[in-house]
């Protein structure tokens, strides 16, 4: 893996460290994703095929929707163990990772399932080079009120290009129908978790944790926070936005739910 792609190196033992330093286990949670890999041929392959289909015709799309391209490296990945997917900057090039081995086991092999994970990716990709994407901050509570705030943006990005506003890829044995009838409950309880969330204890953000026992709620909450944001203003004023006005749009938000 690191011949492949040196610059990915370091960037995987972190993400790897951090997740192991929060309670999960090299042995239980990590080894197995990547045995699957090449224990399952057929799947394997299926994903190769799936992702060869869908990059053919990659360029053409983006434009045809959003009338600008995006500029990026695709690569589907072995290494990134707990995420499907993954922008960052390696060796000075935008690059999306892909991961195989997290694609497998989440069951995003096919062309349906892949299309929205890598448009997602894309559309952070599309808010960095087109807005402002990257925010540090030591302030835990501004730092995920920003990530249901780009994950929102990815989201409506993904809805977009495929054409479908009610598109989520997390939508299996019932998922979308359990957010939108929990949607306050969702928005309350991030709202209260928000005044102390850390990454060792947050409950919305990721496949393997869980709030009310459903993965990636958060994924919901952002996009409709961005699809009210688009009430009021363009998207692409939106992708722009700093953290200021998204805590005010945030607020506005909370209040037109009842929160």
């Amino acid at each position: 893996m690191d011949q492949c792609i040196p610059a990915a190196k370091e960037l995987c033992l972190k993400d790897m460290q951090e997740c192991v330093d929060a309670g999960f286990s090299w042995e239980k949670d990590f080894i197995p994703v990547l045995n699957a890999v090449s224990e399952d041929e057929e799947k394997r392959r299926k994903t190769v095929d799936t992702f060869h289909t869908l990059t053919e015709k990659l360029e053409e799309r983006i434009p045809e929707v959003f009338h600008r391209s995006v500029d990026a490296d695709i690569i589907l990945y072995l290494g990134l163990c707990n995420g499907a997917g993954w922008v960052c900057d390696l060796s000075g090039r935008t690059t999306v990772l892909l991961g195989i081995e997290k694609i497998m086991e989440l069951g995003w092999h096919d062309m349906r399932s892949m299309t929205g994970l890598l448009f997602h990716e894309l559309g952070h990709v599309y808010q960095a080079q087109y807005g402002r994407f990257k925010f540090n901050t030591d302030n835990m509570k501004d730092h995920f009120l920003w990530k249901l705030f780009t994950e929102g943006v990815a989201m409506v990005f993904e809805q977009e290009l495929i054409g479908d506003s009610n598109f989520y890829q997390q939508d299996v044995n019932g998922w979308k129908d359990w957010c939108e009838e929990n949607f306050a409950e969702i928005l309350a309880s991030f709202v209260r978790d928000l005044q102390t969330m850390t990454p060792d204890d947050q409950r919305y953000f990721g496949d393997w944790v869980s709030f009310k026992g459903h993965g990636d709620t958060a994924y919901y909450l952002g996009t409709k926070l961005v699809r009210f944001m688009q009430k009021s203003d363009e998207f692409d004023h939106i992708i722009a936005y700093d953290i200021d006005t998204v805590k005010e749009r945030f607020k506005r938000f909370c209040r037109e739910a009842g929160i």
